[in-house]
């Protein structure tokens, strides 16, 4: 049994990708909180920004490091996960449900293709370790 979702895509840089109608919900991955520790802030873009695949959209600090964070698809920015303002540590609790960071339009659906299905990410991060 994965550990990760199956139904969303990941991308290398430890964000994840779901498909919620014609939007794209977008957070980071388990591995990424793990590697975090405790969230402490995130910040993200306003509503109404443009975003770009593979491109940095935001930060997020823990009590470790500050990371970027990376959009996983182009597109722009309809909703943005205001509860983590007050509560960042959302992120490390739930991180594919209330941890999520943005929802975004996506201008190119197909970019999602080239992002990495659980098994794929699982494998990856086995690379990692080696």
């Amino acid at each position: 049994m994965s550990q990760y979702p199956t139904d969303v895509k990941y991308t290398k840089e430890h964000e994840w990708a779901r498909v919620e109608g014609d939007l794209v919900r977008v957070g980071i991955t388990a591995y990424a909180v793990e590697q975090l520790g405790d969230v402490t802030l995130v910040d993200l873009p306003s509503v109404g920004a443009t975003v770009t695949a593979h491109e940095r959209f935001g930060d997020i600090e823990s009590v470790k490091t500050v990371s970027e964070l990376f959009s996983p698809i182009s597109g722009e920015v309809v909703e943005v996960n205001e509860d983590l303002d007050a509560n960042p540590e959302l992120v490390n609790d739930a991180p594919y449900d209330k941890g999520w960071l943005i929802v975004i339009k996506p201008s190119n659906l197909a970019e999602l293709d080239e992002l990495l299905d659980a098994a794929g990410y699982e494998a990856f991060l086995g690379s990692l370790d080696h």
